[in-house]
């Protein structure tokens, strides 16, 4: 149960902030990380909103770093490790250990199609071989696969895997994994659909792992407290001021245009520059200027 509450709350997926010529910000991943210290949140790294996938092995080594001597022990940190090679992820998690993470997360591998046996063994092979344990993540919008429910039951009774982070988008399996896993103790449910983010905690989610919580950390963490202390008609406020913010980086944008809309609102409030590695690309320069204009009524800036 212990375990359960360190990973309880919100857990952001942090943007992976960049200098002009693609090194890491190591300023920006400190004061990004302050705010999440703030407001007792938790940092996900290499994740989808960090644009894990397309980082070099040096720049995840950088970031981790960096984000291991900012946080300096006041937040766990979570680390993503998906790869179409089980050896790399093995290789991975193993010098991610090494550098001071505390905990794990990998998606299924996505180039080849996968059937549920084969995802049940992946994961098994992979929990196996790493010295810290491991989050399951679901997430068919980016890898194209969905965990099957019944593989990550049996996957939940491994002795290394803790948790499963899902973000996808379905109310029936939603509500499913929160009846199949809100009760046990030893496996952990976060919903990485943020906009059902109040729904999830007020019927059992352990957490909730919403990108935008880069941009107002503090929204979503007293959407939680509201949560916690059964003030539900406050958190349901909460949650849609969390979704009118999300709307605008998001609406009408794919992944890959929104994460780049995300760090231009970030730069307005001076905690990162807009840049994004490729194949993601920056915002056209008078896009961004008119864009920022709208922002920073939108903001209140």
């Amino acid at each position: 149960m212990e375990f359960k509450n360190i990973y309880k709350g919100a857990i952001v997926p942090m943007v992976s902030p960049f200098k002009a010529g693609y090194s890491i910000d190591s300023d920006a991943v400190s004061v990004i990380l302050n705010s999440f210290i703030e407001n007792d949140v938790k940092p996900f790294v290499l994740g989808t909103t960090g644009e894990a996938s397309s980082l070099s092995s040096s720049q995840k080594t950088d970031l981790i770093n960096t984000s291991v001597k900012a946080l300096g022990g006041k937040q766990p940190l979570l680390a993503g490790i998906g790869s179409n090679s089980i050896f790399t992820s093995i290789d991975e998690g193993k010098k991610f250990a090494d550098l001071g993470v505390d905990v794990l997360v990998a998606t299924v591998p996505n180039y080849y199609p996968s059937d549920g046996t084969q995802m049940l063994k992946w994961f098994e092979k992979l929990a196996d071989a790493i010295p810290l344990p491991l989050f399951l993540y679901n997430i068919p919008a980016t890898t194209h696969h969905s965990i099957p429910l019944d593989i990550a039951e049996k996957l939940s009774h491994h002795d290394n895997i803790i948790g499963i982070k899902d973000s996808e988008q379905n109310k029936e399996r939603l509500s499913e994994s929160l009846s199949r896993w809100k009760d046990r103790d030893d496996f952990i449910f976060l919903v990485g659909w943020a906009a059902m983010s109040a729904y999830g905690i007020q019927n059992g989610a352990n957490g909730i792992v919403p990108s935008v919580g880069n941009l107002v950390p503090e929204v979503y963490a007293q959407l939680v407290v509201e949560c916690e202390n059964g003030n539900f008609e406050m958190a349901e406020k909460m949650q849609e001021q969390a979704n009118t913010i999300a709307a605008l980086c998001q609406k009408g944008r794919n992944i890959s245009q929104s994460i780049p809309a995300m760090k231009v609102l970030m730069s307005l409030k001076g905690l990162c520059t807009p840049e994004v590695m490729p194949p993601m690309l920056r915002m056209e320069h008078n896009e961004e200027l008119k864009y920022k204009a709208l922002m920073r009524d939108a903001l209140d800036l």
